[in-house]
């Protein structure tokens, strides 16, 4: 790679995949600016502070910590200086309606003595199901994860080639749902097994059975808790690249990106105008990048790329909880009655379930200053379809009405009581803080077995220079992804 000291790149956004791409840069000797809308780094991985509660905004689960101990370790620092984090021995807890309560422990021996406890399948299922999960990993991890799918030097090794000669073993051609259903004969688990469907916004009962590899991640790799909570990633990756020269503006949207006989020259800036680079990555939602940053230049629009089926959208009530739940752990799943039932009101009838599947997760057991003494800060979510212009007022005071009252009878206590603070964040909103086009959380859907290589490229084909990064293009959404994006731009960087 030819010397970049002198080499400017910017980065629109700082999302969690656009401050790892900053600190990659920087180390790879650029001068690097990141432009920021929010007065905020870390889109989605935000926080919310009220009434004396701490919030994570978005993403809870922490997985795959290497991947940000990796960028303390490329600025040649020791991760554990500046970053710290807990594995969890407790994966989720698990409610069903029927009373069952099932503890996926980081344990395989005890997630498997609780199987053989609580549900109708003998212990070994469990082991089978996550050998399984295990095979598609080790198939797709290198090349569908670690590698630009876009780029033909990644079809040209041999490790590649194996994975290709083993594809039929990803089980590309059945859903998740007719998987799993043939995996476990009771109901219970073939429900929990679903839900890592909606680890990337998908459908289970449509989306392909190669997203069996997500549990692999976490019961495998395991489950983490960042000490001071999920936004001390945001934290401590931003006062990173600031020690290694990167330059973050925010409060500074980008109008246009710049281009002159398809090649990037700059941004234009509400606040600074024109600033030049050499090299620019969107971290920006790529429907926005083309819609908005780039409707100067239509016929670079990819339209079939913009049109796919977008991700599902999340309603979260942040809900400052006056009293502690023993019974309740770090993260919490009530499930449904009937699943396939919600996710068809989910991805058919783009509305809300009278039963959704709640997920709970609650940071102040392991984070105790998140919450005032003897109360809990409740992050309470459910999956919702993305904004296509429903009525979300009426959507939200049904949903809260439903919730509420599903948690009660779960635990015994009527909840609307308990709460004395709320925010909330809806499709709407998440669309208008994070520039999340419909308020997807993931980019497009993974509801078929080409949606991998549907997602757009981190690299244009028709601009020079040009790159994206972040949870709408490849890899996909979530942390690890977000990450890996941005070590797939760097290393097509390098390449130049």
């Amino acid at each position: 790679m030819p010397d970049t000291s002198n080499q400017k790149a910017l980065i629109i956004g700082a999302g969690i995949a656009g401050i790892a791409s900053a600190i990659r840069l920087a180390v790879k000797g650029f001068k690097v600016e990141v432009f920021e809308a929010n007065n905020y780094p870390g889109g989605k991985l935000a926080e919310i502070v009220q009434n004396g509660f701490r919030f994570d905004t978005g993403p809870s689960l922490f997985t795959m910590p290497q991947y940000v101990d990796e960028l303390f370790t490329l600025a040649g620092e020791k991760p554990d200086a500046s970053f710290t984090y807990r594995k969890l021995d407790l994966v989720c807890r698990y409610f069903y309606p029927d009373g069952t309560q099932l503890d996926a422990s980081n344990d395989a021996k005890k997630f498997s003595a609780e199987i053989g406890l609580k549900t109708n399948d003998q212990p070994e299922i469990i082991k089978n199901y996550l050998k399984n999960s295990s095979r598609i990993y080790g198939i797709t991890n290198h090349v569908f994860l670690e590698k630009s799918l876009h780029r033909l030097k990644t079809y040209l090794n041999w490790q590649t080639l194996k994975s290709v000669l083993r594809l039929p073993q990803i089980d590309a051609f059945r859903s998740m749902h007719r998987a799993n259903n043939a995996f476990f004969t009771d109901k219970k688990l073939v429900q929990y097994a679903d839900r890592f469907a909606t680890y990337n916004g998908s459908n289970p009962y449509k989306a392909p059975a190669t997203l069996n590899v997500i549990p692999h991640l976490e019961q495998h790799f395991g489950a983490y808790f960042p000490n001071g909570g999920i936004y001390q990633i945001t934290l401590a990756l931003v006062a990173l690249a600031e020690r290694l020269g990167v330059k973050f503006h925010y409060n500074s949207p980008v109008e246009k990106i710049i281009l002159e006989k398809n090649e990037v020259k700059g941004v234009k800036s509400a606040k600074f105008g024109f600033v030049a680079a050499d090299i620019i990555i969107s971290n920006v939602d790529v429907y926005f990048t083309y819609k908005k940053l780039l409707s100067d230049y239509p016929k670079l629009t990819p339209k079939r790329v913009l049109q796919q089926e977008r991700s599902s959208s999340a309603l979260i009530f942040y809900w400052g909880i006056s009293k502690q739940f023993p019974q309740l752990d770090l993260h919490n799943i009530f499930f449904s009655g009937d699943y396939q039932q919600e996710f068809e009101h989910i991805w058919k009838q783009k509305n809300i379930s009278s039963d959704p599947t709640i997920y709970l997760n609650i940071s102040s057991k392991y984070e105790a200053k998140d919450a005032p003494q003897g109360c809990e800060n409740w992050f309470t979510m459910i999956n919702v379809p993305s904004n296509q212009g429903q009525d979300w007022d009426e959507l939200i005071a049904e949903a809260r009405k439903n919730i509420i009252k599903k948690l009660s009878d779960a635990l015994g206590e009527d909840i609307s009581e308990l709460i004395v603070c709320e925010s909330i964040l809806d499709p709407r909103s998440i669309e208008s803080k994070t520039s999340s086009y419909q308020g997807s959380l993931y980019g497009n859907s993974s509801n078929s077995q080409f949606a991998a290589f549907l997602r757009h490229s981190n690299k244009s084909s028709k601009v020079k220079n040009l790159f994206f990064c972040g949870g709408s293009v490849h890899p996909g959404g979530g942390i690890p992804l977000a990450l890996l994006s941005a070590k797939i731009v760097s290393d097509w960087i390098s390449d130049l």
